[in-house]
């Protein structure tokens, strides 16, 4: 797991670091919000099982992408891909897999670019390259899937298909907002220039 924690760490100061270029040299951050987890021994364990897949260290290293993550949050929805291509231009990562549920939403609604990145982990001895998942999304995106989750968290078991529709509702409403905001932002952007 500190090989995990390492590449999460990687990663974090790669987009800290993004997040305070843009506010030093006076432009709005395209990043709102870091936030970054470890997947529990037991979710491990399930997830390897629920594949069919040995219950080894060697197996999780091998067949799961995603026991490191971050989760950031951006203010528009441009502001996702302008922070997945500034983290893709960094020499030391190597993409493996991307998801774009914004241009193909989940069935549910759910929103949200994922990237599976290799970050090396320099050790005294040899070098690591550790998979990391990012998902980087607007804040109302992720407003909706934490919500979601808990909501399903919460059933216990399987939504009504009624239940179901009015969450995809709240994730279609949601959607009309961020681009609703996007075009506002741009309209004043578009403003500014005319002003000089």
């Amino acid at each position: 797991m500190m090989l995990y924690e390492s590449g999460i760490r990687e990663i974090k100061t790669k987009l800290d670091i993004l997040a305070d270029e843009s506010r030093i040299s006076g432009k709005p951050s395209p990043i709102n919000a870091i936030k970054s987890r470890i997947k529990t021994p037991r979710s491990i364990v399930g997830k390897l099982k629920r594949r069919g897949f040995p219950v080894t260290l060697q197996s999780m290293m091998d067949n799961l992408n995603d026991i490191g993550g971050i989760r950031v949050s951006c203010p528009f929805i441009q502001d996702i891909y302008t922070v997945a291509d500034m983290l893709m231009r960094q020499s030391d990562l190597t993409l493996i897999e991307k998801k774009d549920y914004i241009s193909r939403p989940k069935p549910n609604g759910y929103r949200s670019l994922h990237l599976i990145v290799l970050v090396p982990i320099f050790l005294a001895e040899r070098t690591e390259s550790i998979a990391v998942e990012i998902q980087i999304r607007t804040i109302a995106m992720d407003f909706w899937a934490s919500l979601e989750h808990q909501l399903k968290y919460k059933a216990h078991s399987d939504m009504s298909e009624g239940l179901r529709e009015r969450l995809k509702y709240c994730a279609e409403s949601i959607t009309r907002l961020d681009e609703e905001m996007q075009t506002i932002y741009k309209e004043i952007k578009s403003e500014e220039c005319d002003e000089f």
